[in-house]
């Protein structure tokens, strides 16, 4: 499984990249939400790790680009964000995630949620 990790602060980058490294997954980083659009594009990726708040594309907007692209209509999103979740309830893109998550991240949480998406767009892909 290859993953997009997306988030402009290194230190979520690098802790994310920890926790995918203990499930033998493999991942590519990306710094906003523009350097993540452009390297969807060049690659394929199995599940999208977003970022809420990042300058240059924020990750809803990076959300809504991703889902209007074939290449990208169908990966599952674990959305991040440092807010509480229902800040985003008046959002429109909040019904493209998957899964939401707070940061700071739970291990646990995080381990759940992502082998839940994986399994969910396994289960899809062998339909």
């Amino acid at each position: 499984m290859h993953i997009l990790v997306v988030d402009d602060k290194k230190v979520v980058r690098d802790k994310v990249a920890s926790l995918l490294s203990q499930l033998d997954y493999s991942f590519t980083d990306a710094n906003n939400g523009l350097d993540a659009f452009e390297k969807a594009q060049k690659e394929s990726f199995d599940l999208y790790i977003i970022d809420h708040l990042m300058p240059v594309m924020n990750g809803l907007q990076l959300v809504k680009n991703l889902k209007s692209k074939d290449f990208s209509s169908n990966t599952p999103i674990l959305f991040m964000t440092t807010q509480d979740i229902s800040t985003l309830e008046n959002h429109e893109e909040l019904k493209l995630l998957n899964s939401i998550i707070t940061k700071p991240i739970d291990q646990e949480l995080f381990f759940k949620k992502i082998n839940s998406l994986l399994i969910e767009k396994s289960i899809v892909h062998s339909l």
